[in-house]
């Protein structure tokens, strides 16, 4: 393994991105090449004033959603990089990675390179935070190798539902054969502004929250994304590996994988996610071993993006409690963040989980349960 500033490609000049990332202030960008892949790895430092000095602060990682990239977690990056080292990949043939060797999209193939990626690294235990897809991605990394885990964050995880809302069905359907072709052409005298204007919508609570300039900037990736000749094949294969991670069973089902989870676990919903129907809320509860839960009544899909000063606060109400724990204790409970929340700018990617469905029931307050209220 090796790693290399985004001047040197990670794989074969035709297949990388000519462009290098757009960066925050304070963020710096690296290509870590292993065998069959390479990727973008976003990172910011740890706060030269914060309660811990570089060396020992904590590792994170950040996994992004289908269609998205690392820059989606760069607001909640900003805000917990005081307490962590903070990291996030563009996951095989989004962002700025290069498509992998094998051609592999499966939850499983992306979780594998996450688990090569923390292993080729030795930053593990790391605080894995993963949406969308990636909470998915983050929950098989958790179920196959707790070493490697130190807590989990879950924004929206694409978990198996029962039935699809009427919001996420173009998603779902673009994993059978012939529906994206019927998109492309339907949509194929869309601007990239329309584009991201229907990406925001669906992801969203509120798009209004995302300004001109960063709509702009939006767009404007989009546009480098969608002209690239591997970007259908990434987002539709992904796509079909959700669904087909969705029907999976025995060990390897999603909902089984979260059972064996070990390491503390937050879960993070939104009231108004038009993709993963909040009221599964209840039963990611019941699944996960020591959860706790924040839902917010005036998210969307991407909270880490809309309300990162919440899932900020939720997250280390978490540390706190997990430093304060006796050792061989774990107690379920609940974490909530009442402060105004921050929306943070930019566009979430692509289309993120494929399906979502009303469970019977939703979230409240009740013991070890919590609802948060949104902030403005």
């Amino acid at each position: 393994m090796a790693s290399t500033d985004y001047s040197r490609p990670g794989a074969p000049p035709a297949s990388v991105p000519p462009a290098g990332p757009v960066l925050a202030d304070g963020e710096t960008s690296r290509t870590v090449r292993l065998s069959g892949l390479s990727l973008l790895v976003r990172s910011r430092e740890p706060a030269a004033d914060g309660p811990r000095d570089a060396a020992s602060a904590e590792p994170a990682l950040f996994v992004h959603g289908l269609g998205g990239s690392s820059q989606n977690w760069s607001a909640l990056m900003a805000s917990l990089h005081d307490i962590l080292d903070v990291q996030a990949p563009d996951l095989p043939g989004f962002g700025h990675s290069p498509p992998p060797d094998d051609g592999d999209y499966s939850v499983a193939a992306h979780a594998r390179a996450v688990v090569r990626l923390l292993d080729a690294e030795g930053r593990g235990p790391v605080h894995l935070f993963g949406n969308s897809m990636g909470g998915a991605v983050a929950v098989k990394v958790a179920a196959a190798r707790p070493d490697l885990v130190r807590t989990l964050t879950l924004v929206s995880p694409a978990l198996p539902e029962l039935r699809v809302q009427s919001t996420a069905l173009p998603t779902a359907l673009a994993a059978l054969p012939g529906t994206p072709a019927l998109y492309l052409r339907a949509t194929r005298r869309w601007s990239a502004e329309r584009r991201t204007q229907a990406l925001l919508s669906l992801c969203y609570a509120d798009p209004s929250v995302v300004g001109p300039a960063e709509r702009a900037a939006a767009a404007a990736e989009y546009r480098r994304r969608i002209d690239l000749p591997y970007f259908w094949d990434a987002t539709i294969r992904s796509t079909r590996g959700i669904v087909n991670a969705y029907t999976l069973g025995g060990q390897h089902a999603l909902w089984r994988q979260a059972e064996r989870v070990l390491a503390p676990t937050l879960l993070v919903y939104g009231v108004r996610d038009k993709l993963v129907s909040y009221r599964m809320a209840r039963r990611a509860y019941r699944t996960f071993r020591d959860p706790r839960l924040l839902t917010i009544p005036g998210s969307g899909h991407v909270a880490m993006m809309e309300h990162p000063r919440l899932v900020d606060r939720a997250f280390r109400d978490l540390r706190q409690e997990i430093a304060a724990r006796p050792h061989d204790g774990a107690a379920a409970g609940s974490v909530s963040a009442t402060t105004g929340a921050t929306g943070a700018t930019g566009a979430p990617g692509a289309a993120g989980a494929a399906g979502a469905a009303a469970a019977p029931g939703t979230p409240g307050t009740s013991t070890g349960m919590s609802t948060a209220a949104s902030g403005s």
